[in-house]
């Protein structure tokens, strides 16, 4: 793959083949553990999160709807009119969705070409453009940018489906991958976090710079989404976006690291850790010798997210403790400054974006924001409608609704 010089802000391109799934199926063994594990938790959906009947919506008693600009989108979401079923093998536990949507759900395989942009601090992001669409869409077609979760990026399933879905309706698309990602080379002592939205600016930048003609759109997802979230709230009415979308936003990080600890989430938690320890080892020779108040050790030898927070993201970004780093990076903040529409979609018994960590009340009051809550989901499940249970997730159609309306008014103007 082609690496960015000083003398370029970024180099094209290199071809990439199709992405699979085998790097997760190497370890079966423990794959089997996970998934029978799961199956010994016991369903824990809060009474608490009860769903409001929407009158808007016929089927709608089990999804919750609220936003300033429900009046405005509501009627945009045809598929709503049909009821939420999830896969009932394998959504009655949402350990058992989550665990099933990562390790199972299909792939479509498609193939990218890899752009490295190189960033005014010296680092590098990657681009992944589908393969051809330069010669098969119209400059001016819209364009989307995808935001992969933790340590995720364009080899990911959810990913690839709605990527596959978005091309369909003629809609260029470019997964972002951060620093270190989906083989993303790093080129300084700093990888991406949870704060930091300067690489997203950038890449907006590119990309808008280059298809001087479309109108930009963004999609997040965990992550992402926070990241996403973030940066439309810095932005504010100056955001070059005109519509983004982010799902299983973790909101609240503070929320979020507190039910991390608790039983079957640590499954989560080393897992996410044990990606992050795999990306900073292949780079562990751009940090000898960086002194300051990083903890290298614990970083390099992390159990859990938190450790690698604490010995370096959170000192890397300029924090004093991984808790002012939680605090300060939630997108829950962010709400009440976004002035583009923003789609956010959520599910009730996530494990690792908690439901109380929605702030709803910013919602309800910003009128460019609108909230779907599912009552099942897990983390990057949705299991559920026409393609479950290994076809692309449920969400898929409702973020394509939303953006198809978003282009068509800004087309009509």
């Amino acid at each position: 793959m082609a690496r960015a010089t000083s003398s370029s802000r970024f180099v094209v391109i290199s071809p990439l083949h199709p992405f699979n799934l085998s790097f997760k199926r190497k370890s079966n063994n423990r794959l089997q553990i996970l998934f029978h594990s799961s199956l010994h938790v016991s369903k824990n959906i809060s009474n608490s999160n009860t769903m409001s009947n929407n009158p808007l919506i016929p089927n709608s008693s089990s999804i919750e709807i609220i936003g300033g600009a429900c009046d405005s989108y509501l009627p945009v979401f045809k598929s709503l009119n049909r009821p939420y079923n999830p896969y009932p093998l394998v959504c009655w536990n949402r350990h058992v969705e989550t665990i099933f949507a990562s390790f199972f759900r299909s792939l479509p395989g498609v193939k990218f070409r890899r752009e490295c942009l190189r960033t005014p601090d010296n680092g590098t992001v990657s681009l992944d453009w589908v393969s051809g669409d330069d010669l098969e869409l119209p400059a001016d077609s819209p364009l989307l940018i995808l935001l992969p979760g933790l340590t995720g990026g364009s080899n990911d399933t959810y990913v690839q489906h709605f990527l596959g879905r978005a091309r369909k309706n003629k809609w260029r698309v470019v997964v972002f991958n951060g620093r270190g990602c989906a083989n993303s080379p790093v080129t300084t002592p700093q990888f991406y976090s949870a704060s930091f939205t300067e690489d997203l600016r950038e890449v907006v930048n590119h990309v808008k710079t280059r298809y001087p003609s479309s109108n930009l759109y963004a999609v997040g997802w965990s992550l992402g989404a926070n990241i996403l979230v973030r940066y439309m709230g810095e932005e504010s009415q100056r955001c070059s976006l005109s519509g983004a979308v982010s799902l299983c936003n973790p909101f609240n990080l503070v929320l979020a690291d507190e039910d991390f600890h608790k039983g079957f989430n640590n499954i989560y938690d080393q897992s996410l850790a044990r990606g992050l320890r795999k990306i900073f080892k292949k780079h562990a020779l751009l940090f000898e010798g960086i002194g300051g108040d990083y903890n290298i050790q614990l970083a390099a030898n992390a159990k859990t997210v938190r450790d690698f927070d604490e010995g370096l993201t959170s000192v890397s970004f300029g924090f004093k403790s991984v808790d002012e780093y939680y605090f300060n990076s939630s997108s829950s903040n962010s709400i009440k400054h976004v002035h583009r529409p923003l789609l956010c979609i959520q599910a009730a018994n996530d494990p690792i974006a908690p439901a109380r960590g929605i702030p709803r009340d910013d919602i309800k009051e910003n009128p460019n924001c609108i909230l779907i809550v599912t009552p099942k989901g897990g983390h990057l499940g949705w299991v559920a409608g026409d393609e479950a249970p290994l076809g692309a997730p449920w969400t898929d159609t409702l973020i394509m609704e939303f953006l198809e309306h978003l282009e068509r008014g800004r087309t009509e103007t």
